[in-house]
């Protein structure tokens, strides 16, 4: 089944009643976009993800770093913006397609999963919820009429359906406005099929549900402290917070000898309860040998990342007696964050000295410490 997800992203938010749109309105250091993209990328099915989004959000776009992803500028309204992902991807050989309203941050992977599942078999499969509280129609605040609820339902997103199917119903139905896409099968007296919604799956439309939505992801915060230290020697390349700095000396190690990250590794792993830099890479494996020590920070990143831990802030001192460390902070820092996939302003690196004493004053080694902090969820 090849299977493509459309993220609609394309409000404007005016129920929010906030200068940044709600799309990228930002929650435990990741946008709510951010959020609903993170919870699909575990799925292998989907073969390619289509982030619809609005023209004059387009700064908001460009600084997050999403991979592999199709940026398609979406319409007037909702549908439009539907039917904008569907044309670019119709020559793409897509037979079924996920189609998401970014403003529902939280999915559960069940309910992507049970969608996925009975879209193999079906043509339009939607989740959905039923109605628990009285029903009732308000004119001018005032009730006219009760409504029995014991067949309304709540729909959700994600909605799947088969790709051709869908296309078609939305270049005839171009003239008529619809709440959502299943509608489209609806009225044309076609089955659409249903599964489970969930109440955590709720959408974001004014602060309120945005508050909600943050007291659901809020975890607890663990720190850690790591501490590195290698000598300085001739005929080694100088590796120092993820960059290479021009430098008479390298660091001696089984690694590149990046003090910095095997600081911040040992910190992350000790604030995340997950041992330290030696019982995941050990000295003695050859496979390390002269390996980058970024391309065991990103293992790390990964390691925590399927734990849901998430990095709050790291805190770095370099203690070195003659390297400018302020000379190189910021490429570092840079570096780091997009290693560690946070904003640059939650890493800080500082230089310090020994005034002289000891190995590191003489200068002939150089170490660094770190303490971070990371959130841990349930």
């Amino acid at each position: 089944m090849s299977l493509f997800l459309i993220l609609l992203a394309g409000g404007d938010s005016k129920r929010l009643k906030s200068y940044t749109p709600k799309q990228f309105q930002v929650v435990n250091n990741a946008t709510l976009l951010e959020h609903s993209f993170n919870a699909f990328k575990e799925f292998r099915e989907i073969k390619k993800t289509i982030i619809v989004y609005n023209n004059k959000h387009a700064k908001y776009i460009k600084n997050i770093n999403f991979k592999n992803v199709i940026k398609v500028i979406g319409g007037k309204n909702r549908q439009e913006s539907a039917f904008a992902a569907l044309k670019k991807i119709k020559s793409m050989n897509c037979k079924k397609v996920l189609i998401h309203d970014a403003a529902r941050p939280h999915p559960s992977k069940s309910l992507i999963k049970n969608i996925i599942n009975k879209l193999k078999n079906n043509s339009a499969v939607i989740p959905v919820l039923k109605v628990t509280d009285a029903t009732k129609r308000i004119n001018k605040n005032l009730i006219f009429k009760n409504i029995k609820r014991n067949n309304l339902m709540l729909a959700q997103t994600p909605q799947g359906f088969d790709f051709k199917k869908i296309y078609s119903k939305h270049l005839i139905n171009q003239n008529y406005t619809f709440d959502d896409d299943s509608a489209m099968f609806t009225k044309d007296s076609e089955k659409v099929f249903t599964t489970k919604g969930s109440r955590m799956n709720l959408k974001i439309t004014d602060k309120e549900d945005l508050n909600i939505f943050k007291s659901l992801l809020k975890g607890k915060i663990f720190y850690g402290i790591g501490f590195d230290i290698h000598k300085l020697t001739k005929n080694r390349k100088l590796y120092l917070g993820g960059i290479n700095i021009p430098y008479q000396f390298g660091l001696e190690g089984h690694s590149d000898g990046d003090s910095v990250i095997h600081a911040i590794i040992d910190s992350l792993l000790g604030a995340s309860n997950l041992g330290d830099i030696g019982k995941l890479f050990s000295d003695k494996d050859k496979k390390t040998k002269s390996i980058r020590s970024t391309l065991l920070l990103k293992r790390v990143i990964k390691l925590l990342n399927n734990k849901k831990i998430l990095i709050n802030n790291i805190d770095v001192n370099i203690i070195a007696q003659r390297l400018k460390v302020s000379k190189y902070s910021y490429k570092m820092i840079k570096a780091l964050s997009k290693i560690c996939k946070i904003k640059i302003n939650q890493i800080n690196i500082k230089g310090k000295t020994t005034e002289k004493m000891g190995l590191i004053g003489n200068g002939k080694a150089i170490a660094s410490e770190v303490i971070s902090s990371v959130i841990k969820y349930d």
